[in-house]
């Protein structure tokens, strides 16, 4: 268990936005050469139904943290085992997309976004089975030719979670307790959390009130389904991932500053357990040179235009957000992790405050106050 180590900048950054109402509670932890260096708790986890101050030890919904770090760790360690290679056919593991002329499509394309899929579907409107997911996928039309463009999607993660399920015969769940919580002696880190642990957990939003509003938008008949209306709490917010019982290799990872420094490590040569170090230079190399987005293995790189990493970054430096508020990044060449946990989503009116600036922000004070540490 870490103690606050608290960072009298960053303190005042995230007390600022916590006053302004952008989100209830932060968490944060800066690590250096695999120690903690800063840490704290701000704000209220909890504000309704009732009020839980936010501690180093809350659980947070990471969202889509779970894409790099469960599915993309996990694709990693069943590419060392020579499982599949990163150039396969996604056809070799998922006949349907042979059957529905998506054989070219790799698994390089799944991981770099680079295969043309929408960024999203809903499909809990699109089908009441949840089994046949990825026959809706595979019927999917490609926006774009495969290798010509970067668009984010969570199609590509969702698909890359039904392969390794594939490819091993076990559940995404369960693949991941095998490969990474156990070996990590994890405790904290989960699918679909116990519900003796829900007073430890961050609340999201009241329902799915953004993501019903997003189907409307976009011209999906919502009106049938049966939107979830209480504070949505110690399950997942997504609601692909609920419908899929809380078990996606896009969303659905639970945990908190502790753990999530623990799993990050992993793709770093000079702490992981679970990888070999030259694989770890996957995670560094950009995969998608003159594209939008500079990607590589399951991350955005931090000279990606725009990206939340901040200037005081390397360039090579990896990372990914998480839609409730949360965020990772690793910068490999200073041995450094950055970790934010917000719940931007609870007890907040539409629309929700995009904390992109606030992100960059957090690396570059984190950064900066690192450096003075070394003067």
């Amino acid at each position: 268990m870490i103690t606050a180590k608290s960072n009298e900048a960053i303190n005042a950054l995230l007390l600022e936005r916590i006053t302004a109402g952008d989100f209830p509670s932060a968490v944060y932890l800066v690590a250096e050469k695999g120690e903690v260096v800063f840490a704290d708790a701000l704000g209220l986890s909890v504000r309704v139904p009732e009020k839980s101050l936010a501690t180093i030890e809350t659980i947070y919904d990471l969202a889509s943290l779970t894409k790099p770090l469960i599915t993309g760790l996990l694709s990693a360690i069943l590419l060392e085992r020579d499982v599949f290679k990163l150039d396969d056919a996604v056809g070799l593991y998922l006949p349907e997309f042979e059957k529905e002329g998506k054989g070219s499509l790799t698994f390089r394309h799944l991981l770099t976004h680079t295969s043309g899929f929408p960024a999203w579907r809903p499909f809990y409107l699109l089908t009441d089975d949840r089994r046949k997911i990825l026959e809706k996928i595979a019927n999917e039309k490609l926006e774009t030719k495969p290798s010509t463009s970067v668009k984010y999607s969570d199609l590509n993660f969702i698909t890359l979670g039904f392969a390794l399920e594939r490819m091993t015969g076990l559940k995404l769940d369960v693949l991941a307790q095998r490969e990474i919580f156990d070996p990590l002696k994890l405790q904290n880190t989960f699918f679909n959390p116990p519900s003796s642990l829900k007073n430890k957990i961050a609340a999201s939003e009241i329902g799915n009130a953004h993501e019903k509003k997003t189907c409307e938008d976009e011209g999906f008949d919502a009106s049938c389904y049966a939107w979830r209306e209480d504070v949505i709490w110690g399950e997942v917010h997504d609601g692909n991932a609920h419908f899929m019982r809380g078990v996606s290799g896009h969303a659905g990872l639970f945990s908190n500053a502790e753990e999530t420094l623990k799993i990050a490590l992993q793709f770093l040569p000079e702490h992981t357990q679970l990888l070999k170090k030259e694989t770890c230079e996957l995670f560094r190399q950009n995969m998608t040179e003159g594209l939008e987005e500079h990607r590589s293995f399951s991350w955005q790189l931090a000279s990606t235009k725009d990206s939340t990493a901040s200037t005081e970054l390397s360039p090579d430096s990896f990372g990914h957000l998480g839609f409730t508020g949360t965020s990772v990044w690793i910068d490999a060449r200073r041995d450094r992790v950055f970790i934010l946990l917000t719940n931007r989503t609870h007890d907040h009116a539409l629309p929700l405050v995009l904390i992109n600036s606030t992100r960059r922000k957090f690396h570059s004070i984190a950064s900066i106050e690192l450096n003075q540490k070394h003067k």
